[in-house]
């Protein structure tokens, strides 16, 4: 099965890997080479392993922009998300993050189900996975478009809109910024982190199916979260 995966690659050498910097909790760090460091490049790592070729990193700031240069790597490690299931055929979640709303100082929303009103003004980061989400559920709300975390926080902070999307983790971090801020309880959705491949590489997707399963199973997903630092942020994706 290996060598029939490995002939679905670019280059039968060398799995080429799509990044998202953006995901703080996915790759915590890089080298002074460059190479990414975290529970992403790791997985990616254990896949090139079990394919018996080297790995390549080829990383972005953001995950839509991982999507727009499918023609540069074989697998990619973002969000599930059924906007970009048109192009990347997604394997099983292997972590999932969950994502909330943060609030300014003395906002009158309380809980999630207060956001999605007339007039609410939500700021997002264009095309994260909880964008497109919010995009396809909200019924009344208004998204704002910022690019990237750190400046669609900095648009949030300017004011202006009602409430922030993000992932949990990083809303309170966001919060420590904002005196009186509030990271609503509960979540909206949960982000589940995934690996994709291009349509048409069954082979190539069978075994990083197997490799996620396994690394599921036998605690490696959980001792990677651990060994980077993010335990309690990012959680084994569950069926639910």
């Amino acid at each position: 099965m290996s060598r029939e995966a490995t002939a679905e690659l670019d280059d039968p050498t060398t799995l080429r890997v799509g990044i998202n910097l953006g995901n703080m909790l996915l790759v915590t760090d890089r080298k002074p080479d460059g190479t990414p460091v975290g529970v992403a490049p790791d997985m990616a790592a254990r896949i090139a392993e079990a394919l018996g070729t080297g790995v390549e990193y080829v990383c972005y700031p953001t995950p839509g922009e991982v999507g727009d240069a499918i023609d540069t790597w074989d697998i990619c490690l973002i969000a599930i998300e059924p906007k970009r299931a048109e192009i990347i055929d997604f394997c099983e979640a292997y972590v999932q993050i969950e994502a909330t709303y943060l609030v300014p100082a003395g906002s009158p929303l309380e809980k999630i189900e207060d956001v999605d009103k007339p007039g609410v003004k939500i700021a997002v980061p264009a095309r994260a996975a909880y964008d497109l989400y919010l995009t396809r559920t909200l019924q009344h709300a208004e998204l704002v478009h910022g690019q990237g975390l750190p400046g669609t926080f900095e648009m949030f902070k300017q004011g202006g809109q009602d409430a922030l999307a993000g992932l949990t983790p990083a809303l309170l971090e966001n919060a420590k910024e904002m005196p009186g801020s509030r990271v609503l309880p509960g979540r909206y959705t949960a982000i589940k982190q995934s690996v994709g491949t291009k349509h048409g590489k069954p082979a190539l997707k069978a075994v990083i199916e197997k490799v996620l399963a396994d690394a599921v199973a036998d605690g490696t997903v959980q001792s990677l979260i651990d060994k980077h630092g993010v335990t309690g942020k990012l959680a084994v994706a569950t069926d639910d």
